[in-house]
């Protein structure tokens, strides 16, 4: 089994316990030592920085005594997905209600619109319903200045 796998497997549980999300464990070689990037999400809204700074004491705990890293030093990084992160579960569009989406479909043009609620299976926005079966790809758009509506 790969470093990564082994990584996700040991720390998913802790990240858990804590009220997140594992999303992602990247080990990166940078000369004599490791990079590991273990990347959390919330299930409801996006953690804090004083959640991550939890999460990132909880882990570095862990792989302090996790003897399959060996003697090679390693820095950790405890983040967030990034906005520029895709679509890609259901959580990810719930988080998202309210907000710009491009989408570019399996088939058709590429659309923006904005996400007024979502199932398990697709999202209703503001012109029209999809299905997540039927999207190629769908990020979150930054919008600076945004008008509320009153």
């Amino acid at each position: 089994m790969s470093l990564v796998l082994n990584l996700t497997e040991l720390l998913t549980p802790a990240v858990r316990d804590a009220g997140f999300v594992l999303e992602e464990v990247k080990v990166t070689p940078a000369g004599k030592r490791r990079i590991i990037a273990v990347i959390i999400d919330g299930l409801e809204r996006n953690p804090s920085l004083d959640e991550v700074t939890v999460v990132s004491r909880i882990v570095s705990e862990i792989l302090d005594n996790y003897s399959q890293l060996g003697e090679m030093p390693f820095t950790l990084e405890v983040t967030t997905p990034g906005v520029d992160r895709p679509l890609t579960q259901p959580r990810h569009w719930r988080k998202n209600i309210g907000r710009l989406v491009k989408v570019t479909p399996i088939e058709g043009e590429i659309f923006t619109s904005r996400i007024l609620s979502v199932s398990e299976t697709g999202a209703t926005l503001e012109d029209r319903d999809i299905e997540f079966s039927k999207i190629k790809r769908a990020q979150v758009e930054i919008e600076f200045n945004r008008k509320e509506k009153r």
